[in-house]
């Protein structure tokens, strides 16, 4: 049984054989969503309840492309404003049969798109209670995905940097701080750009991922999704196998005894 078979992910009590999250806007077509989607592996797949038709589902343009796939729909409430219209979104979703999991986002700056964190707070609080599968997207503060965990998140998504950005993970010291101290599975969600990125936040004691933009709009979006997979596996193997303490000065590999500088010293003859 190979390491993969060994570590899955589990949240909300699902098994999840990926750990890599992927949205669904964005893609050139859907047909390279779905190829994107069948490279990755993901078994989680995300999108904004306001882009989905609550009326006709099963039709929709979005969600007949994933018809046939054996998924777990992660719906957002993108576009929300405070924890009321994050709350009134996700009971539609559910009422419109997408299913209890939902992805907290509510923005409080149209620029950066930054997530309120008072409102996050209270929508997941309010949600719990009312039996979703919360995961709540916030920022990279230690302190307040504490409070998302004691509020019954099933796992907290702190952003690496603003969304669309591509920018990476800006505080990896912040980051490694909210996956040392959670007991719930932490996902990056935000501002990864390549398979690079996504590789630090898994070394970094990251649970799994969640990416969109930077595949869908990848000049191959299947080639970066395969990448991402690929540095997932990496960037934990990475981890679980420890890495070397960084230092100050040189450390040489190889000790001086029986080197040829030894041999041919003074004091050796």
């Amino acid at each position: 049984m190979g390491v993969e078979d060994q570590d899955l992910l589990v949240i909300g009590g699902e098994r999840l054989s990926s750990r890599m999250f992927l949205g669904t806007g964005r893609f050139p077509s859907p047909a390279v969503l779905k190829e994107a989607l069948d490279v990755s592996g993901a078994d989680v797949v995300t999108f904004a309840v306001r882009r989905i038709n609550l009326d006709e589902i099963g039709d929709d343009s979005v969600l007949q492309h994933l018809s046939g796939k054996k998924l777990i729909y992660l719906p957002n409430t993108s576009g929300a404003g405070n924890a009321d219209e994050a709350v009134r979104i996700a009971k539609l979703s559910r009422a419109a049969g997408l299913g209890k999991w939902i992805k907290v986002e509510i923005s409080a700056d149209s620029k950066t798109l930054l997530p309120d964190p008072i409102e996050t707070l209270r929508a997941t609080e309010r949600l719990v209670q009312d039996g979703f599968t919360v995961l709540p997207y916030t920022s990279d503060d230690p302190i307040l995905c504490r409070r998302l965990e004691e509020a019954g998140a099933a796992a907290v998504m702190p952003g690496g940097a603003p969304i669309g950005t591509g920018l990476g993970i800006l505080n990896p010291y912040n980051l490694g701080l909210i996956t040392e101290q959670s007991n719930v599975p932490i996902i990056v969600d935000a501002g990864l750009g390549s398979a690079q990125d996504v590789a630090q936040a898994m070394e970094l004691g990251a649970a799994g991922i969640l990416v969109n933009t930077p595949v869908a709009k990848a000049l191959d979006p299947v080639m970066m999704a395969h990448a991402m997979k690929l540095a997932i596996e990496a960037g934990r193997l990475s981890r679980q196998a420890g890495r070397i303490p960084k230092k100050q000065y040189a450390s040489a590999s190889s000790t001086p005894e029986g080197s040829l500088f030894a041999a041919a010293s003074p004091s050796a003859t």
